[in-house]
């Protein structure tokens, strides 16, 4: 019991910059009153103290502005950020090192019993005022944005921004790392913003890229096969790419950011 409250308490450290001692924490931070309150209430929820579990809860909520129900399963490390408005359903599962801010809803779209509420994967962050609403899954590292209401399942490390939520950006994947190498080729930010944001333009060069690439390779397995056919023939060398011929393409982007 010990460990997890050394380690609760260090977790308002590393996501809370106004956080200055332990002492403050302990005696100033609902999030973590109703963290604690709440493991202890699930035990007795788990024990068949069910009535005692719920009673102890609402006067959580009453204290803290955060209502937990006591059937819900939280991980380690968990942290809830200012915390007035939060909402956790009875049958929501909450992985490890996740955060939650201010008036976020983990709720239910049914009234029949079973799972109703969504399952929080490891390092999820959810912003101030979002709603996640079903009985699906929120991958691990997944970002919730502000506001968003999120009613179906998001994908490990994507960010889902919206109403109702839409994936931005996924999780990056061997494709990303491909165009990073054209770009450097190319001399140029093919973004020109962060790749959070949901530019139009960016997602087209980036389509460009990805068919640039594959020319590449498709020009260097015929170049392969003609030296198989004919030893003597010889690979000319590709002109450079001068930077300056894209400096408007770096500029327009600039000036999009």
């Amino acid at each position: 019991m010990f460990r997890h409250l050394r380690e609760d308490i260090k977790s308002v450290f590393h996501r809370d910059p106004a956080a200055r001692n332990t002492f403050e924490v302990l005696t100033n931070y609902p999030g973590l009153h109703a963290l604690l309150i709440h493991r202890f209430s699930h035990w007795l929820w788990n024990a068949g103290f069910k009535w005692l579990a719920r009673t102890i809860s609402t006067l959580t909520r009453w204290l803290t502005g955060i209502e937990i129900h006591p059937g819900a399963t939280i991980g380690r490390r968990f942290f809830i950020d200012h915390g007035m408005g939060v909402v956790i359903g009875e049958t929501a599962v909450i992985g490890d090192d996740v955060t939650l801010y201010q008036g976020v809803t983990l709720g239910g779209t049914s009234w029949n019993k079973g799972k109703r509420h969504p399952t929080i994967g490891d390092g999820v962050v959810v912003g101030a005022g979002a709603k996640i609403l079903g009985p699906f899954e929120v991958g691990e590292g997944a970002k919730i944005g502000s506001n968003s209401v999120v009613t179906k399942a998001v994908p490990a490390g994507a960010t889902v921004v919206g109403i109702p939520g839409r994936i931005i950006v996924r999780q990056k994947s061997e494709d990303d790392a491909r165009r990073k190498v054209m770009e450097e080729r190319m001399g140029f930010d093919a973004y020109g913003v962060t790749e959070e944001m949901p530019d139009p333009v960016a997602r087209s060069v980036r389509a460009l890229l990805d068919h640039m690439h594959a020319v590449d390779e498709r020009l260097e397995n015929m170049c392969q096969a003609l030296r198989k056919v004919n030893s003597e023939y010889q690979n000319g060398d590709l002109p450079v790419l001068d930077e300056d011929d894209f400096d408007c393409v770096r500029d327009e982007s600039e000036d999009r950011g």
